[in-house]
């Protein structure tokens, strides 16, 4: 019998809590939402021992945020295998196109609207109108406050509808507070980080450590040759708007200091001013400061944001976890006696795209191969370079330019992949709204927006709508590709997880998942067990792409290594 353990905080004040009020309260209960048993009462830190005893049950735990929560039990050993996160799939419903209406997603509409100034899942929960009663009332004791809690768990189960696409979105529920325990696991592990050969890089690159506000010895010597060579004695490489300016007075022509841009440049300053930027991005962005606030004890840990980014892509919370330069990633090292395994999915959006399209002829472009080279093959002459930019064109918008010129040829060779990323163009241009393959939708256009589209008058205000209404259509025509492939990313990660789970109950030690970018993941792992654990990852792999899409003639290949340090991974 599936059962669910719901667990919500105790409404008493702090120095209640103190005094030895109850902190928590749990409830068990069954698919229909009875109780199995009275409530559970957690006073001070007794919570642990709770889950724990409980767990043993297996219960999918309910909670209103699994990162309020699980952080706690892992600190004090406890791990749990299923989860419901209210706040995640709030955040979802409000805009799933699948979900059924009724007060409960009138009323999380109406919270999650621009003019309340949050998300949905930053928002309290939801009430409906006062002529349908409240769904949720303030909590004057830890019963109301449980009541809360069981009565929003019970309304989202309502919400999704026992059709083919209600089972999609609930995968995707289910997936994404999956992806919440899973991150909460990785921040509890942390990155392996080697301190010394971090300061070692720093040294190398700026210089002896100087006091904070003054500039590292190494950036000093490229300043100086700045200035030099712009004949500017006063220049500060730091400020864009005064390089900006030495570079025109030099007679260097350019309009920004981007490093891409200035590469173009046949310039003696531009080889010293690149260095420069370069090593100033280590100081600022992984220097001696952010090596003292985000490493300790050997270990880097970040909170990472499920669902952070609209489409459903992570984001993170401190020390820029997304963005692990590779000037400090030989400092990502392995603990003796262990090894990373680093694994990311190849070329995973354009597979994505062949898989939502099902266009048959782009699944047998990359099946067994690299999938730029087969599209290459079968329409641009063997140019993959071609092949690669006009494919990217196609789910990213860029459609003038050198992609406009091979766009034909990639209409002609896949039309059904092209015609569904111009479909969702379309769609986002006219203002409607789309979805990923598992429900995640996009927001529509604000009101605002569609009354201004029919109500332009002027040239100017006409231009305005179509800039803005090619800048949706680029958006919309990527989002139904990057949403339904962080859908394939957190169902790896979350089969990853189960079978290493497994593995831990049978009393072996798997290791850890400790990163995840997108579509890479790196794994802390006994030495004895790497080889294993690729296995676990390419089985992982397969098993997402059936979970999402059932067995289907597309390729999701996935490129495992085994290093010591994450610098020899790529």
């Amino acid at each position: 019998m599936q059962q669910f353990a719901v667990v919500a905080t105790h409404s008493s004040s702090q120095s209640e809590s103190e005094a030895g009020s109850a902190t928590a309260v749990v409830q068990l209960l069954d698919a229909a939402g009875t109780a199995l048993r009275p409530p559970i009462h957690v006073y001070g830190n007794g919570l642990a021992a709770i889950v724990a005893e409980l767990e043993a049950g297996k219960p999918r735990w309910v909670f209103d945020s699994v990162h309020t929560w699980y952080p706690g039990l892992l600190a004090a050993g406890v791990r749990i295998e299923r989860a419901h996160d209210i706040s995640l799939v709030r955040a979802i419903l409000h805009l799933a196109p699948y979900a059924l209406p009724g007060p409960y997603l009138e009323s999380i509409t109406r919270l999650a609207d621009p003019a309340h100034g949050a998300p949905a899942h930053l928002l309290p929960p939801a009430r409906v109108s006062a002529d349908q009663g409240e769904l949720f009332s303030e909590p004057k004791d830890d019963t109301g406050a449980l009541e809360n809690v069981v009565a929003e768990f019970l309304a989202q189960r309502t919400a999704v509808p026992d059709t083919e696409r209600g089972k999609r979105l609930g995968l995707l529920l289910a997936a994404e507070s999956a992806g919440a325990l899973i991150g909460a696991e990785m921040t509890h592990a942390g990155v392996p980080w080697d301190v010394a050969e971090h300061q070692r890089l720093l040294n190398e690159a700026l210089g002896p450590r100087v006091a904070p506000g003054v500039r590292p010895p190494h950036m000093e010597e490229l300043a100086g040759e700045l200035r030099l060579l712009l004949g500017a004695p006063t220049l500060n490489p730091d400020s864009p708007a005064e390089l900006l300016k030495a570079m025109n007075r030099a007679g260097i022509a350019v309009s920004n200091t981007r490093a891409w841009e200035l590469a173009e440049i046949k310039h003696p300053v531009i080889e010293p001013l690149l260095a420069y930027k370069k090593i100033a991005r280590l100081a600022s962005a992984n220097g001696h400061a952010w090596l003292e606030r985000w490493v300790a004890e050997g270990r880097f840990r970040p909170e990472y944001i499920v669902g952070g980014v609209i489409t459903g892509r992570w984001a993170s919370h401190g020390g820029g976890a997304l963005q692990i330069p590779h000037q400090v990633r030989s400092a990502v090292r392995a603990d003796e006696g262990r090894l990373l395994v680093v694994a990311d999915a190849a070329q995973l959006e354009p597979r994505i795209l062949a898989a939502l399209s099902r266009d048959t002829e782009l699944a047998t472009a990359a099946r067994g191969k690299d999938l730029y080279q087969g599209i290459a093959d079968a329409g641009f002459g063997g140019d993959r370079a071609h092949a690669k930019v006009a494919m990217l064109g196609a789910m990213y918008g860029a459609t003038s330019g050198e992609s406009g010129r091979l766009m034909p040829k990639l209409k002609s060779t896949y039309p059904r992949a092209v015609a569904l990323v111009e479909w969702a163009a379309a769609q986002g241009e006219s203002g409607a709204a789309v979805a990923s393959f598992l429900g995640r939708g996009s927001p529509a256009a604000p009101e605002a927006w569609m009354r201004a589209r029919t109500r332009a008058s002027t040239d100017a205000e006409q231009r305005a709508v179509e800039t803005e209404a090619r800048s949706r259509g680029r958006f919309t025509r990527n989002f139904i590709v990057q949403g339904t492939a962080a859908e394939w990313a957190l169902c790896w990660m979350g089969e990853l997880r189960r079978r290493m789970n497994n593995l831990r109950e049978a009393g072996d030690d798997p290791g850890e998942l400790v990163f995840f970018l997108h579509d890479e993941i790196m794994l802390h792992v006994p030495a004895g067990r790497a080889d294993e654990v690729v296995a676990l990852v390419h089985e992982s792999a397969q098993a997402a792409a059936e979970l999402l899409f059932g067995k289907i003639p597309v390729d999701f290949p996935v490129s495992a290594v085994i290093v010591d340090s994450y610098d020899q991974a790529k």
